[in-house]
């Protein structure tokens, strides 16, 4: 079980790229510190408007992490930086790549990401070794 006041990241439950990433995170967080919201759930879409993203077509996923919303690749680096000492050192690689330039690349895969990936006509539902880590 994913303690209260855990990190939540909030995805496109339907974007077949936010699900691999969503394995990945499953994958990779060991602690299991991250809580994961559908923008397409209650959950998500509240707290996507409370940092205000559109909950209808938004252009990042979502990290809130100690009350505070992080977006693009700013959201990744503090991702990866949660899973530990490896991934820090990738965290660290991408935060010296400038601002300037990785945030458009990152926003350009987002707005196409259903071509370039596709889309699931309904949210993904989480495996039962995961669902209490899935909010909503």
């Amino acid at each position: 079980m994913v303690a209260e006041g855990s990190p939540v990241i909030v995805f496109d439950g339907v974007c077949l790229l936010c699900s691999r990433w969503v394995n990945f995170v499953l994958r990779h967080d060991h602690a299991g510190r991250y809580r994961l919201a559908a923008m397409q759930g209650e959950y998500g879409r509240a707290l996507l408007q409370a940092h205000g993203l559109s909950a209808d077509d938004p252009s990042s996923f979502l990290l809130v992490q100690d009350g505070l919303g992080h977006t693009d690749t700013d959201a990744i680096i503090r991702v990866l930086t949660g899973f530990g000492r490896g991934w820090r050192f990738v965290a660290w690689l991408l935060r010296a790549v400038p601002r300037l330039l990785r945030d458009p690349a990152y926003r350009w895969i987002a707005r196409h990401r259903y071509r370039l990936f596709g889309r699931r006509s309904q949210c993904r539902l989480p495996d039962p070794i995961y669902a209490g880590r899935f909010l909503d």
